[in-house]
């Protein structure tokens, strides 16, 4: 499981054209990751038109062996039987079209569904189909706190990686716990695979304080690359995921990924300063992962209401965070309108608390 090529291509948040997925400009970017000696791609059961992505703009124009590919059974979505959950393994294998899965992943897991996991003990199946030659490695994506971390890879030895949040900003935070879950996984010796290395892409664009610092120590580097950097620069690390949106994100990755280069020691001392500047921001920490979205019975566009609320917290734009939340509500729910059911804190891999986030939008755009 030893890679040197450590950038992965992570499929979630792929370019668009309209509202659908753009083939096109995905294939472009694979064949330019492919062209750099690339080969780890990940996808999952629940990302929107991922999976069928991945088979047209990969898995149907390459040799199933010069690649490999994840993706992930999620149990956490509410209301799902057993019977449905272990098919989800059969609908990805026939969406991707991929013939087995390199590495397979049981996905969000964290304090309010591992029982589910346990219950339809996906665990066993997982391991079955690994018997089958249907999975190479198997794993688990994790959010939550490093003491079930530890829990669950002292019950379950044969697991052979773990998927983990590590970016610089949620290195230190309690909520996150990057480090401290990142250390639990080393000292279980398993191969870490990275995810939201660039915070959903708050890193690519920090706050100014934390530009100008970087710009003057590297002029041309750009944002994103401290970030992957900082993640590619850990032992143990198997991938670091990146989720590229379009062709110049992907070259952009590939001119620092290519020939690797950990951080040096000027460096980490300019990331532990963007460390303590972000531990003052009053952002809303989302990712825009849009897990939330889903089972939202009011349709309110949570992502995009963070982001406008985002733009008031973070730089005092509050008239540009309006109109960049009545375009967002435009035909959708309100903030105003949450009923405080919860579904979306029950999945946020951030386990934000939404609802209290949501007044706060609605008592900031929605008055008079």
């Amino acid at each position: 499981m030893s890679n040197d090529k450590k950038l992965g291509f992570g499929l979630m948040r792929l370019p668009k054209k309209g509202i659908h997925t753009d083939i096109e400009q995905t294939k472009q970017m694979v064949d330019l990751f492919m062209e750099a000696g690339f080969t780890y791609f990940d996808t999952a059961f629940i990302y929107p038109g991922s999976e069928a992505t991945t088979k047209a703009a990969l898995v149907d124009r390459y040799p199933r062996d010069s690649f490999t590919l994840a993706t992930k059974m999620n149990a956490a979505i509410p209301g799902l039987t057993e019977k449905i959950v272990k098919n989800e393994f059969n609908t990805s294998l026939k969406r991707t079209g991929a013939g087995y899965f390199d590495y397979y992943l049981l996905h969000s897991l964290q304090e309010g569904n591992v029982k589910k996991y346990d219950k339809f003990d996906i665990w066993g199946f997982v391991k079955e189909k690994k018997a089958q030659g249907l999975v190479k490695h198997y794993g688990f994506s994790f959010h939550d706190q490093p003491e079930l971390l530890d829990r669950l890879l002292t019950e379950h030895p044969d697991v052979e990686f773990v998927q983990l949040q590590i970016n610089y900003a949620d290195w230190e935070t309690q909520k996150t716990a990057s480090r401290a879950n990142y250390e639990v996984a080393r000292k279980h010796g398993k191969p870490i695979v990275i995810m939201e290395p660039v915070k959903g892409g708050k890193l690519a664009d920090p706050p100014e304080e934390i530009k100008r610092l970087m710009k003057a120590y590297a002029p041309e580097a750009s944002y994103a690359s401290w970030a992957l950097r900082f993640a590619a620069s850990l032992d143990g690390v198997l991938s670091v995921l990146s989720g590229m949106s379009n062709v110049a994100q992907m070259k952009d990755n590939l001119s620092f990924m290519t020939d690797f280069k950990p951080l040096n020691e000027e460096e980490r001392e300019i990331i532990r300063k963007a460390q303590v500047i972000l531990e003052q921001s009053a952002a809303i920490p989302c990712t825009a992962c849009g897990y939330c979205l889903e089972g939202c019975p009011k349709q309110i566009p949570i992502p995009a209401v963070f982001e406008a609320t985002n733009k008031h917290l973070v730089s005092g734009q509050t008239a540009e965070g309006k109109a960049l939340y009545m375009e967002a509500v435009s035909g959708r729910g309100k903030a105003g309108d949450c009923i405080g059911c919860k579904k979306c804190e029950s999945v946020c891999p951030q386990q934000l608390g939404i609802t209290e986030y949501l007044k706060q939008a609605a008592n900031l755009f929605e008055q008079g």
